[in-house]
């Protein structure tokens, strides 16, 4: 499903997301990501909005659904996306919500994995929504929690609401996947908060563990 644009606004977006690709694709020849402990099964990835750029380094990426805000931004993120070999979904918590839940439910439920930015699209930074509680609860498959790092001085940070991060000079980056997160599928709504807060306290947890041991899980 595409949305409705202005030509200046659909040129814009047909040039910068062919551009996006077009860097990722040329990085593939520049750096190497280490992807550790990728899951065999079919999961939800939980990851921080300002790593997802790291999801063009994810395995299985053609069995992958990515749900991407219904705005012009998310439309070039799309389309970047849908050429280097991810599956979208089109909306978020504020505009589309219902509909792209639902469409990655159903995803899910015949065997893909999805992919969600948990505290986005707007923040606040490192804040789990409980949205990906509830598709965890409702498809019955784990989530996985995800963290993308390199100490490289290459892994920019920008000055975003999210810091984001993007492997502009790095060459050797790492994917680690955490261990599956389950949740009952007659989870009240105070056991879904507790499992939304210790998603966000595993994913912090994670990434500082990652930080720490990152020659250690490079050489392993």
């Amino acid at each position: 499903m595409r949305f409705q644009y202005n030509e200046k606004e659909k040129l814009q977006i047909r040039v910068f997301s062919r551009l996006a690709a077009l860097l990722f694709k040329l990085k593939e020849f520049t750096y190497w990501c280490k992807n550790v402990n990728y899951p065999k099964e079919p999961c939800i990835f939980a990851l921080w909005h300002a790593h997802q750029c790291g999801l063009y380094s994810l395995e299985g990426k053609s069995k992958t659904n990515v749900m991407i805000s219904r705005s012009k931004d998310g439309e070039i993120i799309a389309r970047a996306a849908e050429i280097m070999g991810l599956k979208t979904v089109r909306g978020s918590i504020t505009r589309g919500g219902a509909s792209a839940t639902l469409e990655l439910v159903n995803r899910i439920k015949k065997g893909d994995n999805g992919a969600i930015t948990v505290d986005g699209p707007k923040g606040p930074n490192r804040v789990v929504k409980k949205g990906i509680i509830e598709i965890a609860r409702i498809t019955g498959v784990p989530i996985v929690p995800i963290t993308w790092y390199s100490p490289s001085k290459g892994y920019i940070k920008l000055n975003t609401w999210d810091e984001f991060r993007f492997p502009l000079f790095c060459r050797k980056m790492l994917m680690y996947y955490g261990e599956p997160i389950y949740v009952d599928p007659n989870a009240n709504d105070t056991e879904i908060e507790n499992k939304r807060k210790y998603l966000e306290d595993t994913m912090n947890k994670q990434y500082e563990m990652v930080k720490r041991d990152f020659k250690k899980l490079m050489k392993d």
